[in-house]
Formats: C-alpha cells, sequence, structure tokens
C-alpha cells in the first residue's frame, strides 16, 4: 500500500464477503486424532513473524487503525460498576481522540472498536450505552474463568446474556475434558453451548496456558470448531500464560485445515497479555500471512483486550506529532 494514512485505511477496510456463521460438522476424531504438534517448529516459525515485515510511517498507522476496529474492548474486573461500563461503552464509540483521527485524514470514517465484552450481569446496561452505534456486546459465560460449575447452570448462563441483547457468548470449555482426552463430551458440550446461544455468536476459550500441549491446543481447536465455534479464542486473561504467538500459530493453522475442509471460515481471538502496538501488528501479519485478507476483519479477527487500545492511540499520536504522550492521557475508559 502507499498514499495517506486514510487511503490505506480504505484499502485495509475494503470487505470481503464472508460465508456466514460455522454450522458445525458431525464428531470425527479420525479429523484430529493423528495431530502431534512440534513445538521447536511452531517456535522458530512464530519467532519470524515481528521480522518478515516492516510497516513504518502511514503504512504502521492505517495498521494500527485496523487493530483498533478488531479490538474486543473488556472489563472483567472485580470492581467493574454500572458506571465503568458506561464510560467503556463511550470509548468503544471513540476510541481514538477525534484530533487525531482528523490529523490523519480519516475522521470520516466512522471507526468504533469491534465490541465491548462484559460479565453477565452488564450486559443490559453495555446494550444500552451502546444502543444505535452498531458495536455488538459480548458476554463472558459458563462460569468464566475456570468453568467449573455445573452444566445446567452454564446453559442458563448463555441463555440469560442472549435474553439480555449480548450479540456474541464468550464460553470458556472444561479443560479437564481435554487433558483425559474425552473429546467427544468436550465436543458435546460445545455442541450444546451453540444451541444455547440461538443467533448469538459463540466463542470458545481455550485457555491454552492450561491445556499442556501444543497438540491438546489443536485438538480441542479442531473440536470446538467441529461443535460449531464461530470464534475460538486462546486465553480467559485470568491464567498465568495467556496469548502467545506460538499458541496463535498452532490455533490458526487449525483454522486454516478446517476451512479448506467445511469452507467454513471460524474467526480468531488472541486475549491476554496483549497491551502494546507492536504485538497488535505481529497478530495481524500472521493473520495476513496465515489465513490471508478475509481475516483481516472484525467479523472474523478480535483481540481480547483492555489496555492495548492506550498504546495503539499514543503511538498515533506519536505519528501526528513527533512525540509520546505519557499513557495516562489516553485511559481505556
Amino acid at each position: 500500500m502507499a498514499g495517506s494514512p486514510k487511503d490505506n485505511v480504505r484499502a485495509l477496510d475494503a470487505r470481503q464477503q464472508h460465508s456466514g456463521r460455522n454450522p458445525g460438522m458431525e464428531f470425527d476424531a479420525d479429523r484430529f486424532g493423528h495431530i502431534r504438534v512440534n513445538r521447536s517448529a511452531v517456535e522458530r516459525r512464530a519467532a519470524t513473524i515481528g521480522t518478515r515485515r516492516s510497516l513504518k510511517k502511514a503504512h504502521q498507522a492505517a495498521w494500527l487503525l485496523k487493530a483498533v476496529t478488531c479490538i474486543d474492548l473488556t472489563t472483567l474486573a472485580g470492581d467493574d460498576t454500572p458506571g465503568k461500563v458506561r464510560r467503556l461503552c463511550q470509548k468503544a464509540r471513540r476510541p481514538v481522540r477525534q484530533d487525531l483521527l482528523q490529523a490523519l485524514g480519516v475522521g470520516d470514517l466512522g471507526i468504533t472498536t469491534g465490541a465491548v465484552c462484559v460479565y453477565d450481569n452488564f450486559v443490559e446496561v453495555a446494550v444500552s450505552e451502546l444502543a444505535g452505534s452498531g458495536i455488538p456486546v459480548a458476554a463472558v459465560s459458563t462460569g468464566f474463568p475456570a468453568g467449573q460449575i455445573p452444566m445446567p447452570l452454564k446453559i442458563e448462563q448463555i441463555r440469560s446474556s442472549v435474553a439480555a441483547g449480548a450479540a456474541e457468548i464468550d464460553i470458556v470449555i472444561s479443560r479437564a475434558k481435554v487433558l483425559i482426552g474425552d473429546w467427544r463430551g468436550l465436543y458435546d458440550e460445545v455442541r450444546a453451548f451453540r444451541a444455547a446461544c440461538g443467533d448469538a455468536h459463540l466463542k470458545t476459550i481455550l485457555a491454552t496456558g492450561e491445556l499442556a500441549t501444543l497438540s491438546n491446543v489443536a485438538k480441542a481447536s479442531w473440536v470446538c470448531m467441529m461443535g460449531g465455534a464461530d470464534f475460538i479464542k486462546t486465553s480467559t486473561g485470568k491464567e498465568s500464560l495467556n496469548a502467545t504467538l506460538p499458541f496463535s500459530l498452532v490455533m490458526v493453522r487449525a483454522i486454516r485445515d478446517y476451512f479448506r475442509l467445511t469452507g467454513s471460515r471460524v474467526g480468531y481471538k488472541p486475549a491476554g497479555g496483549i497491551s502494546k502496538a507492536r504485538d497488535a501488528l505481529n497478530y495481524l501479519v500472521l493473520m495476513k500471512e496465515e489465513l490471508g485478507r478475509p481475516w483481516l476483519e472484525p467479523e472474523l479477527f478480535r483481540f481480547g483486550a483492555s489496555s492495548l487500545l492506550g498504546d495503539i492511540e499514543r503511538q498515533l499520536e506519536h505519528y501526528v506529532t513527533g512525540s509520546y504522550s505519557a499513557q495516562f492521557r489516553h485511559p481505556a475508559s
């Protein structure tokens, strides 16, 4: 791409047809049972992601603006309040200061974040605050973050969030089913969650840092997609090890293989520990190189993040002014 940030953003924002929701498929252990992931090879490939492309000046600004549109702006803290959620929603509507957007020549593009992600009990607050914006509300569910509640309560929590207006449901899988190899049990669980979601999109959180091996991460990705997940997501953000490029590489290659088999495009969401603009660029490059242009849209790619937006805004201000401002001048809410 060449030209102004606005030209570059418009080029990046050229919408491509999304094939619709993932209907899933019949459980077939032969499709994934043979998978063995070579950790060393994955880590070598992941290490090249940040070195293969150089995004500078207007190009970097455009890619950072694209990253903003793919953020699930998130608050999942014990001290969340209705007021905090409302402020987050207002930030989602106007994620980058208008003076910066004007200086970049993109003030008329209506840039917003991809979604707002909250606990079940704040869904109604977020839906009300975002009315008319087109920004969906995502709710974490099924006993987030550990998932250690009975199945009937998990189903009821999904239904409650959907009834309150959530357009997306981020569920946590039962890690124990992965660790003991109960793949059919995991499949049945995801199918039940998908049914409870109705028209809401299902995003399955694998908690990759708790699955022991990259082979388990690959297999769990396959089972969730077979079960009808519209997105697969790395982490809750509450584990000791969250999103990493090696985990992501394994998951996006599972998405690629599933697409080749079924024709269904499944989205990807890295979450937890992504707080710097340079990290966002690495993930965008990964998606472009491994999955192609359609996966650079919020319909198929999201960041689960809270502090990332502040650093992106700070980098955009540096591009405009040539100076870095303090991080506190770019709060998430």
